[in-house]
């Protein structure tokens, strides 16, 4: 199954032209106002924060159930980082340093085990939030339902949550 996962994320990083490692402002991946698409909606997890220090070889972050691993010649120089996953109804994980981008994508894997089942079999995806939780932008992403994990390929910092 991890396998898998890692050949369809291989396969999303060798697809298309690269993006620029800043933070794209427009197109959108996918319209976040489409109709259904929303913030997945789960029982509350205990809090968490970790930070840990990652340079060029980069390195794995533990969030709670959530997974975040930054790839070798992703960043130029060793950062700090920290990553803060709140109590609340929805799985969401946020990052700082803020806007920090990657020359290579980062994989953010957030678990959905204490999510709502009736959303069991609708693809999930990381959602890019903002003010309020709004949907800015659904990042390429991979949904593992047998594992309720949804993996994303992240290219900056921010704030991500599930989207289904």
């Amino acid at each position: 199954m991890k396998a898998t996962r890692l050949l369809f994320i291989a396969a999303l990083v060798g697809c298309g032209e690269r993006a620029p490692t800043g933070v794209p402002l427009e197109p959108l991946l996918l319209d976040p106002l489409a109709p259904g698409t929303a913030l997945l909606r789960c029982a509350p997890l205990s809090p968490d924060s970790v930070s840990q220090t990652i340079g060029p070889l980069g390195g794995v972050l533990l969030i709670g159930p959530h997974q975040l691993s930054i790839p070798s010649g992703a960043l130029d120089t060793s950062v700090t980082i920290t990553a803060v996953a709140p109590a609340d109804s929805v799985n969401r994980v946020h990052f700082t340093p803020q806007g920090l981008t990657f020359r290579e994508p980062a994989s953010l894997t957030m678990s959905y085990a204490n999510c709502d089942g009736s959303a069991t079999f609708v693809p999930k995806q990381i959602a890019y939030t903002g003010d309020g939780l709004a949907i800015v932008e659904l990042v390429p992403s991979f949904d593992d339902f047998w594992a309720r994990a949804v993996t994303g390929l992240l290219r900056h910092f921010s704030d991500y949550a599930i989207a289904w």
